[in-house]
């Protein structure tokens, strides 16, 4: 049997097999408080090893989009406490992604009393979706003072100790796809002139001392974070020094001691790949667990994780549509196709309803 789907560990976790169901945003979240709807969907795809939930929100002013949860406040621990608990009783292990949107928001989105932060004052290109007025232009973000720095990694530093009270295995610090902590990394949308901006060792400063907070705040073991390099999503272009740059962040990752770095390759759907040799340097340079994501089939997942590339596979679209994907890549079973249409829709539809196989 291929290593795919034997046991394997994540710090001193033991994951039931070596596939991840990587973060995608529902947008089922009413109210930005997780519910029952969630907790089926999560609890139908238990059999991967690990989960990694949609980006939540570790602020009020990270709700960027509509309908995302978060995990700031009673009711949403409350909420994902129960999902949790739904999940473990199915074998899974789960990581809540905390995702906050920085500029790739709309006020529209966020509660009462919220901004919406960036390192500058730089609009993203395109539009974000409201559920009041359909799509709408990217505001001006605030550029975020130093007071707006240190709350916001003490939001991050919270939201961890939130999760591990909502019963988690742990945290994926979102610092990909062009959201607030790859937004303090690249140069397009950081152009701050103090200790966070310029060269990449001011521009990593601020995801380093998230990363350092949260680790103080619910220990290294339990800390993740994903990464983008050469990801153009949300308006993030590629520069001269994005491999250097990303060199210097798996150091310092490495340093850190954090679990697991999640590398995503959107060339599946679009973007440019990521080169083979950023691949490589952080599986060199970085001594704890790697997770690939982009476009896997069994057949890849197989062959990367018994070349060594990785030591897990995330999937995305094929375990939205497929609660039972572990048995159907397991078996050749054939997989449902995801349905676009339903990917952000609230409801049941496109979301709990896929078929599992007949046993």
């Amino acid at each position: 049997m291929s290593n795919l789907y034997s046991q394997t560990s994540l710090g001193p976790l033991t994951l039931q097999n070596h596939l991840v169901m990587g973060p995608m945003t529902r947008s089922r979240a009413a109210g930005n408080i997780p519910n029952e709807l969630m907790m089926e969907y999560y609890a139908q795809r238990g059999s991967a090893g690990l989960i990694i939930t949609e980006g939540t929100s570790p602020s009020p002013n990270g709700l960027g989009y509509p309908r995302i949860p978060g995990i700031f406040s009673p009711p949403q621990v409350e909420g994902w406490k129960r999902i949790t608990d739904a999940v473990h009783a199915k074998g899974a292990k789960m990581f809540v992604q905390l995702m906050h949107c920085g500029r790739i928001a709309h006020p529209l989105n966020l509660p009462a009393g919220t901004r919406v932060l960036a390192p500058s004052a730089v609009m993203a290109a395109g539009e974000m979706f409201t559920d009041d007025e359909g799509l709408k232009p990217h505001p001006v973000p605030q550029a975020m003072t130093g007071e707006d720095i240190t709350a916001t990694i003490a939001e991050y530093a919270q939201a961890a100790g939130n999760a591990v009270t909502a019963g988690f295995d742990g945290i994926e610090l979102h610092s990909a796809n062009g959201y607030l902590l790859e937004q303090f990394i690249r140069p397009n949308t950081n152009q701050r002139t103090d200790g966070y901006g310029g060269p990449i060792e001011n521009r990593a400063r601020f995801v380093l001392e998230v990363v350092e907070a949260v680790i103080g705040a619910i220990g290294k073991d339990k800390v993740g974070i994903r990464l983008s390099p050469f990801g153009v999503f949300n308006d993030m272009p590629s520069y001269d020094a994005m491999e250097t740059d990303y060199a210097y962040l798996a150091q310092q990752l490495d340093a850190s001691g954090l679990v697991y770095i999640h590398l995503v390759d959107h060339s599946s759907m679009g973007a440019p790949s990521v080169p083979d040799a950023i691949k490589e340097i952080f599986r060199t340079v970085f001594r704890r667990t790697l997770i690939l994501s982009g476009g896997y089939d069994a057949k890849r997942a197989e062959s990367d994780l018994a070349t060594g590339k990785c030591d897990l596979i995330a999937v995305g679209r094929p375990f939205l549509a497929n609660p039972d994907l572990v048995d159907r890549w397991k078996t050749g079973a054939a997989v449902n196709e995801p349905d676009m249409d339903t990917f952000y829709t609230p409801g049941p539809k496109g979301y709990t309803d896929y078929p599992a196989l007949k046993k």
